[in-house]
């Protein structure tokens, strides 16, 4: 019932109150009085009809332009930059990695191609943007510690996918954007077995190899300041020259992260002669790295990564995806965000994550393939599990 409506009802039994109690000519006149007040309303209320039914109209084309422009298109962000747009020109991922880092990024001598754990993120988001043969279209660009933000922050290249551990201060001073923890690791400091040192508080008075520019240089130094046990710490330009004046003895230790230590160990004269201590030093997330003020391109390498643990917590893997969507297309579709139409959301086609699968593989595919049971590595998952088996890797739902 209008407002309008029940203004008149309230003014008619008013109006009719007070005929009751007048004189023949007072009621006429109050009768002339109702009558006018009746035909107004009902002007008034045609009046206020029109204007609501302009209204409507009004607000419903604007709701369609906004639905339009919102919905029906792939999301743009305000200031959101032009990576997404350049790597689709050049048709080629520029990714930050590592050289020489066995099991996650080095120079394979037999196949003169880069391989290891990080360089297959890399090509995973070849796979999301550039589709079926994305995750070939990829070109490494070798960075050291001290290199690798500047190159990020210049344009070289589009995403670090290089062992970097996410600080609040990265996050800032670098205007670096993380977008997940690929990697939980910590670090960890190698020494020689016959030195007999089993434990941190062995290393008084020692000195320690370690890569400059690393939060291994600073995370060392903080802990035995933290301990007041007296040490030196060596800096070095890269992890090579630090490894080979260890190797050489020129220090009694070398430290990193614990998953770099296992794979660099392997690299020294005599391995065996080597033992790393693992106790509690930092906590060490690693993940790849994109630029601030491009949210778009995060969400791409955010949601590649979330595709790859998606892929494992739901048995999709690059052994069987092809036979899992040739069997039951309509599940694995709605899994991997295919029948939602979820890719163009971002600025991707909506079946990138069975590109990445069945390009590079889930999660675990990565992780055996070059750090698992068989590689020379048998690192145990650890924190790196998902999170149903006791791990830290929790998938986010893609819906």
């Amino acid at each position: 019932m209008r407002l309008s409506t029940i203004h008149a009802y309230v003014l008619t039994l008013l109006i009719l109150v007070l005929i009751a109690g007048c004189s023949n000519q007072d009621a006429e006149l109050a009768q002339v009085q109702l009558v006018e007040l009746t035909l107004e309303n009902e002007r008034l209320s045609k009046e206020l009809g029109s204007i609501t039914e302009a209204l409507k109209e009004q607000l419903d084309a604007q709701m369609g332009f906004i639905t339009q422009q919102v919905v029906g298109q792939p999301v743009k962000y305000i200031g959101a930059g032009d990576t997404l747009k350049n790597v689709l020109d050049r048709k080629v991922l520029h990714c930050g990695g590592n050289s020489d880092l066995p099991g996650f990024g080095y120079l394979d001598p037999d196949s003169s191609e880069f391989v290891g754990f990080d360089i297959d993120f890399c090509r995973a988001i070849g796979a999301a943007v550039l589709g079926e043969q994305g995750a070939s279209q990829i070109q490494i660009v070798p960075l050291t510690s001290k290199l690798r933000f500047a190159a990020l922050q210049s344009g070289d290249i589009d995403v670090l996918t290089r062992n970097t551990t996410w600080t609040m201060s990265r996050d800032g001073e670098m205007r670096a954007n993380y977008a997940g923890v690929t990697f939980y690791d910590g670090q960890g400091v190698l020494v020689r077995v016959k030195d007999e040192i089993r434990k941190l508080s062995d290393l008084r008075n020692k000195s320690i190899c370690v890569q400059g520019g690393s939060t291994s240089a600073t995370n060392i130094i903080d802990y035995f300041e933290g301990v007041d046990i007296q040490v030196e710490v060596r800096e070095f330009d890269d992890r090579i020259a630090a490894l080979k004046q260890y190797n050489e003895k020129a220090c009694d230790a070398y430290t990193g992260d614990k998953s770099s230590l296992i794979a660099q160990q392997t690299l020294l004269s005599k391995p065996a002669d080597h033992v790393i201590l693992f106790n509690e030093i930092s906590r060490e997330p690693l993940g790849s790295v994109v630029r601030h003020d491009d949210d778009n391109w995060l969400d791409i390498v955010r949601w590649t990564l979330q595709c790859m643990i998606n892929g494992e917590y739901l048995n999709l893997s690059q052994e069987n995806i092809e036979d899992r969507m040739a069997a039951d297309e309509e599940s694995v579709s709605a899994a991997l965000g295919i029948a939602a139409r979820l890719g163009r959301k971002i600025g991707l086609a909506d079946d990138f994550c069975y590109q990445i699968i069945r390009q590079v593989g889930n999660y675990k595919d990565v992780y055996d393939r070059h750090l698992g049971p068989n590689t020379m590595f048998n690192l145990p998952r650890g924190l790196n599990a998902l999170y149903i088996d006791g791990g830290l890797h929790y998938p986010l739902p893609m819906k």
